[in-house]
């Protein structure tokens, strides 16, 4: 900092001293030659203060609260509905393996290392899967009945694509969830439902199911 400052000082006073030694130009009033105007800027900082204390005093700031409270507690009871999903209209199954190659060492909480960088490992040699996922839509009639008579809390968990499930487990007195954003349809390649997915060794098995007539 100290060397900052002197540098500044020496060239100040270089360039007082180059001035000095100058010789002295002329100078002459040329008049003015066109309009004039003052260069004002606007205080940002005051400018929304003053348009906060406008909305505060209209109400505003409180009816804005109010709406984004209204669309949080909707989105929370129906978030927005997975797109790309159909009603499943044949059967479809395929064997989705799990296994990935890790970019970097993977460390257990005592550090050692349990997976190396560039190693193939499948998360289904550390985790035992005994529940089987079953992803409907909330909306359709058919497949709720069809997921809770035959699913239970224990056999599965049911994820809904579309749908409220707040007011799911409310109505039926179940656990209920939700795939926001489509990332496991996305993961398993699930393109319509209802489907299933369960443990299949060290694989998973993926079926798209469609409620056809005498279908149980």
């Amino acid at each position: 900092m100290v060397v900052a400052v002197n540098r500044v000082a020496l060239s100040f006073v270089v360039a007082m001293a180059i001035i000095g030694m100058a010789p002295i130009a002329s100078a002459k009033d040329y008049g003015q030659q066109g309009a004039v105007f003052r260069i004002s800027e606007p205080d940002l900082l005051r400018t929304i203060e003053q348009k906060l204390r406008t909305l505060e005093a209209s109400g505003g700031i409180e009816r804005m609260n109010a709406e984004l409270t209204r669309k949080t507690e909707a989105g929370v009871r129906r978030p927005r509905p997975v797109a790309g999903i159909s009603l499943a209209v044949r059967d479809r199954s395929w064997i989705f393996d799990p296994a990935m190659r890790v970019e970097q060492d993977i460390l257990d909480h005592k550090g050692n290392v349990i997976a190396r960088a560039g190693q193939r490992v499948n998360p289904l040699d550390f985790v035992t899967v005994r529940q089987k996922l079953v992803f409907i839509d909330g909306d359709d009639k058919d497949q709720m009945s069809w997921a809770l008579r035959r699913f239970d809390d224990q056999s599965a968990k049911l994820i809904m694509v579309k749908g409220a499930p707040l007011d799911a487990m409310t109505l039926h007195q179940r656990r209920f969830y939700f795939d926001q954003g489509g990332f496991l349809v996305g993961r398993f390649g699930i393109r319509a439902v209802p489907a299933v997915v369960e443990p299949n060794g060290r694989t998973m098995k993926v079926s798209e199911i469609p409620l056809g007539v005498g279908r149980k």
